[in-house]
């Protein structure tokens, strides 16, 4: 039975606890999580059972899944209701018994295998913010009915949960946490994993790219049982906030990666000279966080030419230390990383040209992360190479014909890269465009040098005009610059009135 998302938003509207989509989809994962592990777990058992193993499950047998979510069974094509918890019982025992419980778990021996520590991990920082125990019933009734009898039953469900991830990009600051499909696919389809790659994120958010590079590796290869064991133990995942990492920890299971090696931690947690003694990755595929800044103990792990206020750059530095010789690197950073002049982004571009072959920059239009954000990106490409770098391609890519902006509606798609395929596989020549202006055109390492580390080539210049919103999106876009605006003249004000009373 396919996951019916809206009819739980609905229920969950009705809830006085729950305020907001980023909140809904908190309260909706950890409810799939439970149900979808105990899927798995009900699979492992068997698969032990033939083994003549036993399997020992992390969670206490009373908080089993079928112990207090399952209301009703099947016999005959009959539905038999059964005795279960709601209302107030429920609540009580979600938030009194179940939750605490999770949050504190001990692994068995002080160890357990890594599609176990994710359980403890997943509800770290997890909170169910229903206060209705009836509508909550309704909302785990719903997700129990879900099975996985067939490998079509798990597709389905994988492209819901899709569906539901992309609500992200018009959650506020929640939009962070996920990369457009279309991008990740593109970038592992460039990046070519192999079977025995180690793959990493080290800010995977929902885990698109490693899902996508799973996905890769199981399409464009005939796995054997071997394979899948190794597939299942090639990826890395580091995610410090706990709502994406629930939801990256779901993402893994429903699209068929049964022992999640995620991190629910801040990938950086170790010194810059001690990089070289963790784990190094064949594959680096990443969006990292940009547009912020980490405080100055993490600022003070970084030697002093790599010391940057912006996470992104940061994350830039870490890549290079934690990538394989001969390993393959992609990331998506904004424009400012491209033309910044500061002394710390010309060291890691320097970094970049010197001891790593960057080979190709993508410049991805304008809203292709809209509605989140407006900001114009980019992905580099680049492997760690002794010989360092000798020309690097660049290549814009313009908005599809007969569309004007992506948005909430429109998002960018996989054909969408067709025109750079084209111009990749046929000599990758220079393309000047219509305005005169380059759209394509490889550069030597000395002219970036000479151009001061300004990779700000090929971009886009003398835009369209901006798609003319809806009334309604108009009108919500106003009462949003109309909000921040008053909020920053209530600060404003504030500060004025604490200098004048200081000084009467």
């Amino acid at each position: 039975m396919a996951l019916n998302i809206k009819k739980i938003q609905d229920i969950m509207r009705k809830d006085a606890g729950v305020n907001g989509d980023a909140q809904r989809m908190e309260q909706i994962v950890w409810v799939l999580f439970l149900k979808v592990y105990d899927l798995y777990e009900k699979k492992w058992k068997t698969e032990a059972n033939l083994l003549d193993k036993k399997y020992t499950s992390i969670i206490p047998n009373e908080l089993a899944w079928d112990n207090w979510a399952k209301s009703y069974e099947i016999e005959g094509g009959t539905k038999f209701f059964i005795q279960t918890k709601t209302g107030d019982e429920l609540l009580e025992f979600i938030n009194n018994k179940l939750f605490p419980t999770l949050k504190n778990i001990n692994y068995l021996n002080g160890e357990a295998p890594l599609h176990q520590r994710i359980v403890k991990k997943a509800f770290e920082d997890t909170n169910n913010y229903m206060k209705n125990g009836t509508l909550l019933r309704e909302v785990i009734d719903i997700i129990d009915e879900l099975e996985f009898k067939n490998k079509d039953d798990m597709a389905n469900l994988s492209l819901t949960y899709e569906t539901f991830l992309k609500t992200l990009q018009s959650a506020g600051n929640a939009g962070e946490f996920y990369t457009p499909r279309a991008v990740t696919e593109f970038v592992i389809d460039m990046l070519k994993p192999q079977i025995k790659d180690k793959i990493a994120d080290l800010a995977c958010g929902t885990g698109g790219f490693l899902i996508s590079a799973y996905h890769y590796l199981e399409s464009n290869n005939k796995l054997s049982a071997a394979d899948r064991d190794i597939l299942n133990n090639s990826f890395y995942g580091c995610e410090k906030k706990s709502l994406p990492y629930i939801l990256c920890a779901t993402g893994f299971l429903i699209n068929g990666i049964e022992n999640p090696n995620l991190d629910h931690n801040n990938a950086f947690n170790t010194a810059f000279e001690d990089l070289c003694s963790k784990e190094q990755f064949n594959i680096i595929a990443m969006n990292p966080p940009y547009g912020g800044s980490e405080g100055s103990e993490i600022k003070n792990l970084f030697p002093s030419k790599f010391k940057a206020n912006e996470t992104a750059d940061l994350f830039m530095v870490l890549i290079t230390q934690r990538l394989k010789e001969n390993g393959r690197a992609a990331v998506v950073l904004p424009d400012g990383f491209l033309f910044g002049n500061d002394n710390i982004k010309k060291n890691i571009k320097k970094l970049l040209l010197d001891e790593f072959n960057l080979h190709l920059i993508v410049r991805l239009p304008k809203s292709v992360f809209a509605p989140y954000t407006g900001i114009t990106t980019n992905i580099l490409f680049f492997d760690k190479c002794k010989n360092g770098t000798q020309n690097t391609y660049f290549y814009r890519l313009d908005m599809p014909e007969g569309i004007k902006s992506f948005g909430k509606t429109k998002s960018i798609k996989l054909e969408h890269f067709k025109p750079f395929y084209e111009w990749y596989e046929n000599g990758k020549n220079d393309i000047i465009d219509k305005k005169n202006n380059f759209k394509a055109k490889s550069f030597s390492k000395d002219e970036l040098i000479q151009r001061e580390y300004n990779f700000d080539l090929c971009g886009f210049i003398n835009e369209e005009e901006e798609e003319i919103l809806k009334p309604y999106e108009l009108i919500e876009q106003i009462k949003k610059e109309r909000d921040t605006l008053n909020n920053t003249l209530d600060s404003i004000m504030d500060k004025i009135n604490n200098i004048v009373n200081e000084n009467s």
